[in-house]
């Protein structure tokens, strides 16, 4: 997955983290002000909130539109993409971030996030574009392994199986036409554009292994499904929003 989005990063990083952005003429000013909408929405649709002491693992964090509205709220950001491209934009584009660590992940786990190192997990359309849920659900075991007790993980994953379907190969040669001579995205049948949905059961299953409750689900058959899971054990404590 590394290769495909080094390679979005460098036709169009905007587009790629936002595609309702025209593509090669991105809006710039809406790209920053999505992330803020995003935190917001998510949050709030959940019930929670980030508290300014508290450490946060961004994951997959792109050019940082999210971890810029995530680093005014808390107090330290670690902020994981699995494109060395996409982090060089971030660094630069958020180069005032002073609470921000910029770290390149393996694309399946929290490393080099330390266990119990986190306050708070959070993602916005990362998983949406996994292909294969399970290393999807390896995520949802690493959030256990890094959240301290009380902490929580507020991410969206797509819960709508059709959405993550090949399309028919007049559109697929009709993109592959376009995207050879400059006129739209390229890689847009790839596996790691498509992505997969996410079996909200087995992903309750695999959070209650991992030591985290389910604690609320929003949009349940919906591609922007937004998921709170909880970090238990000693001295557990509440935040809400």
């Amino acid at each position: 997955m590394r290769e495909f989005w080094d390679a979005r990063a460098s036709e169009d990083a905007y587009y790629f983290v936002d595609n309702r952005l025209d593509y090669r003429h991105p809006d710039v000013e809406r790209f920053w002000a999505g992330g803020e909408q995003i935190v917001t929405l998510m949050l709030d649709e959940l019930g929670v909130a980030i508290a300014p002491t508290d450490t946060v693992v961004d994951i997959g964090c792109g050019l940082g539109r999210v971890t810029r509205a995530v680093a005014a709220r808390g107090a330290v950001v670690i902020a994981l993409d699995i494109s060395p491209q996409m982090l060089a934009g971030a660094r630069e584009l958020n180069s005032g971030l002073d609470n921000v660590e910029w770290v390149i992940g393996d694309g399946r786990t929290l490393a080099p996030v330390d266990s119990g190192g986190a306050d708070v997990c959070i993602s916005y359309v990362t998983f949406h574009h996994i292909p294969d849920p399970e290393i999807t659900f390896g995520y949802v075991r690493e959030m256990g392994r890094v959240l301290r007790p009380g902490g929580f993980a507020a991410f969206q994953v797509s819960n709508l199986p059709a959405l993550h379907e090949r399309v028919s190969p007049l559109r697929r040669l009709r993109t592959q036409w376009r995207a050879l001579r400059g006129l739209g995205p390229g890689g847009q049948d790839h596996p790691a554009w498509r992505g997969a949905w996410t079996d909200l059961d087995r992903l309750r299953e695999v959070a209650a292994e991992a030591g985290l409750e389910t604690e609320r689900i929003v949009g349940e058959g919906d591609p922007q499904c937004f998921v709170l899971l909880r970090a238990g054990g000693a001295g557990h404590q509440v935040r809400r929003g």
